[in-house]
């Protein structure tokens, strides 16, 4: 079965649906070209604002597996040096680049259109209160050449790389983890996905605009998952930091073995996949369940309390 890859995010056709995220990874191009080189279908530039960032220390910090709490800020280099150098050579080197711009109205007066200018393929916009969201959407729309002649509105959604603030406490000194205020970070990676699924699905229920699922994507079946969910491209960053941007070319193979044994031809093929099957209502066994203490034989830790009146009974217990 020939698998492909390719998928198309607003009519750019990418190499693979993997985006990777905005992050330490994206500093600068060369972060950005050495993330495209090992399969990323497009790269995500840290966050361009007015001033370039200070951030605390430490603010990044493992908290379990393949998760970590952050209190990274955004670009800490100038947005003139994205504009002028960083997103021209990235472009030179055929990276397909979103720019990321944040976080108010004004930000986007000063650095959509410079980006567009500069070669972006797309454009980010990043905002952590919900009143800023319509009118840095509807500036960026004025002030980009390349979504000039479309309505105003996103042309679609990134839904949504870290949940928090968060706390995590060193016990041995009693201390925060991160360096930043309260010690307050952003949780990110596998803790986070079920999460994430949700917002992805309800969002791809309601409208028929491409999104960016990103948030607690590992592994092959974690890309599976986010696409059925009804993503059109995944998102990753922490895997990425953990693991190393190689880990980009291994995940691309594995997605595409994973795609021939489940008989997917294509990312595309599997949008919202399980859509149809997320029920409105709870669904219920034809069998009632209830707690016999007779029947009950303490070998099936979570399910030693359950099984079936009548006939079915002895079927429970062989589950």
């Amino acid at each position: 079965m020939n698998v492909d890859l390719k998928t198309d995010l607003f009519g750019i056709i990418l190499k693979s649906p993997l985006i990777l995220g905005s992050g330490p990874l994206s500093y600068n191009a060369q972060g950005m070209i050495s993330a495209y080189k090992a399969g990323a279908g497009a790269v995500v530039t840290k966050t361009i604002r007015d001033q370039a960032a200070i951030n605390p220390y430490p603010h990044m910090a493992i908290s379990g597996r393949n998760t970590m709490i952050n209190a990274e800020k955004w670009s800490d280099i100038s947005a003139e040096m994205w504009v002028e150098q960083e997103i021209p050579k990235a472009k030179e080197a055929g990276v397909v680049v979103i720019a990321s711009i944040g976080h108010t109205t004004g930000e986007v007066m000063n650095w959509a259109a410079a980006v567009d200018g500069a070669g972006a393929d797309m454009i980010e916009l990043v905002s952590y209160r919900q009143e800023m969201v319509v009118p840095m959407v509807r500036k960026a729309k004025e002030l980009t050449s390349a979504l000039a002649a479309l309505d105003q509105g996103a042309d679609g959604v990134t839904a949504m790389d870290s949940i928090g603030p968060v706390l995590r406490i060193d016990i041995r000194s009693g201390r925060p983890l991160l360096g930043s205020e309260k010690g307050h970070g952003w949780l990110t990676g596998s803790a986070i996905k079920p999460i994430i699924l949700r917002y992805v699905a309800e969002v791809a229920g309601q409208t028929d605009k491409p999104i960016i699922g990103i948030g607690g994507v590992v592994t092959a079946e974690d890309v599976v998952e986010m696409l059925m969910a009804g993503a059109a491209a995944v998102g990753l960053c922490t895997a990425a930091i953990l693991k190393g941007v190689a880990y980009l070319t291994r995940l691309n193979r594995e997605i595409k073995k994973l795609l021939i044994e489940l008989k997917y031809e294509s990312p595309a093929s599997l949008c919202g996949a399980a859509l149809s099957n997320l029920c409105r209502q709870e669904v219920h066994d034809r069998f009632t369940f209830r707690f016999n203490q007779r029947s009950c034989t303490g070998v099936y830790g979570l399910r030693q309390g359950l099984s079936l009146s009548g006939q079915e009974s002895h079927r429970a217990r062989g589950r």
